[in-house]
């Protein structure tokens, strides 16, 4: 029996952590979509330990590279390739023979996008279609809904176990959330491939910060954070 849209919607509302969700309902997306290859993956869960895997990640996902990314990222709605590039320009953005069909959409968290889902089919199997995006984006919608609430109960925390969460009534979360990067020594172009946001919004974000709070540089900021925190 064929894997249907309401048993995929009833297996993620059941689904009680990533390792649940990555083994009964992600094979079963694949299975759905018919596709040859298939993941869910959260931004804040890539495997980054290996270098090799975390420069082809960094490119791959990389907004300035990827239209596909990027439609996702801008627009927080379910995409596939032939929406955006044509088949000649998407073989030379993504060589791979099985990657030659892609379908991707969003996981939204707290207003955030927190993770993407992402399918993909040979040359010889059938381009995605109108169907497969509104099949998706449910899918999707229902992936966000489970991610916020797992969240909320520090399933997947935002921050990292070694970061010290920065705080002040006068900074949005997404605000604090570029001071602890910036505490963490990144540059603004690496926070905005980690917070999947455009390195010029980075450049507004801190410039409306600063006038917040009153200073005049990163390393100020930082210790008047800190500063508040500790208070």
């Amino acid at each position: 029996m064929a894997t249907s849209l309401q048993f995929l919607f009833s297996a993620i509302n059941q689904a009680q952590d990533e390792q649940d969700l990555r083994s009964q309902v992600v094979p079963k997306i694949g299975e759905y979509f018919v596709v040859k290859r298939w993941g869910v993956f959260f931004f804040d869960q890539l495997p980054f330990a290996d270098n090799n895997i975390k420069k082809a990640l960094q490119i791959g996902l990389s907004i300035e590279y990827n239209p596909v990314v990027r439609y996702v990222v801008e627009r927080h709605a379910p995409i596939h390739e032939a929406l955006v590039v044509s088949p000649k320009i998407w073989t030379m953005i993504c060589p791979r023979p099985d990657h030659r069909h892609v379908m991707a959409g969003p996981i939204v968290s707290h207003g955030q996008l927190v993770g993407a889902v992402g399918c993909t089919r040979e040359q010889s199997m059938l381009a995605f279609d109108s169907q497969n995006l509104a099949d998706l984006s449910a899918i999707c919608l229902h992936l966000s809904t489970w991610a916020a609430t797992m969240r909320s109960h520090t399933v997947f925390p935002l921050a990292k176990p070694t970061q010290k969460l920065l705080k002040s009534d006068r900074l949005t979360s997404r605000e604090l959330e570029i001071a602890e990067l910036v505490a963490l020594g990144r540059t603004n172009a690496e926070i905005g491939k980690e917070l999947w946001i455009a390195e010029n919004s980075v450049k507004q974000a801190l410039k409306r910060m600063f006038r917040k709070l009153e200073v005049s540089s990163r390393a100020e900021m930082v210790a008047q954070l800190y500063g508040e925190m500790l208070s």
